[in-house]
């Protein structure tokens, strides 16, 4: 196997760590495995990979597709992000909470967030560049978002010591309603 993969405390996301093939040149691994993934019981299709590049501060998210959910599978390129996923699958006993990892190029551990879970992160350093895997398509017009700073959610997010920089989309979105129904335990819309 190419990858350790561990579940984490949130039933449905794991990180994985590639096995990284180091001499004088520099470095090789595998980013993706369909066996190492399947062999750890993850059954995934992926269909599209998008790539952003952010300074340090940016901030982007909670987004979420509910009519056509995406799981992510995400890494960093170069840089370093505190990657969060917030389960909003109502039948979880942890809708609702939230759980960070952070990410690096240097490292290039990955996480998998699955369908049912809204998504963001903080860049941690400039010219950090993410790129992640996807188990559907982007539809605009089934865009969601979560505030990044929600107090019913209560983020960690570390401190560097500025304001985030956010899209002005990500600074109106709404707040956590726990009444708002999302998704089913297996992550489809509901």
């Amino acid at each position: 196997m190419s990858f350790a993969i561990r579940p984490l405390s949130i039933s449905g996301l794991f990180t994985l760590l590639p096995e990284a093939f180091r001499d004088s040149r520099g470095c090789f691994l595998e980013t993706w495995a369909e066996r190492d993934f399947l062999a750890a019981g993850l059954d995934l299709r992926f269909v599209q990979d998008n790539q952003s590049m952010s300074r340090k501060g940016v901030l982007r998210g909670l987004h979420y597709q509910k009519s056509h959910p995406q799981g992510k599978l995400v890494r960093v390129i170069s840089g370093e992000i505190f990657d969060v996923a917030v389960d909003l699958r109502t039948e979880s006993p942890t809708f609702g909470l939230w759980e960070g990892v952070f990410l690096t190029g240097e490292k290039q551990n990955q996480l998998y967030v699955p369908p049912g879970f809204a998504n963001g992160f903080l860049a941690l350093s400039d010219d950090t560049v993410v790129i992640y895997k996807c188990t559907d398509y982007y539809h605009p017009e089934d865009e969601y978002g979560i505030r990044w700073d929600d107090p019913r959610i209560g983020i960690a997010w570390p401190d560097l010591g500025m304001a985030p920089f956010l899209s002005v989309k990500d600074q109106s979105l709404p707040g956590f309603d726990p009444t708002r129904a999302c998704f089913k335990a297996d992550g489809s819309s509901l």
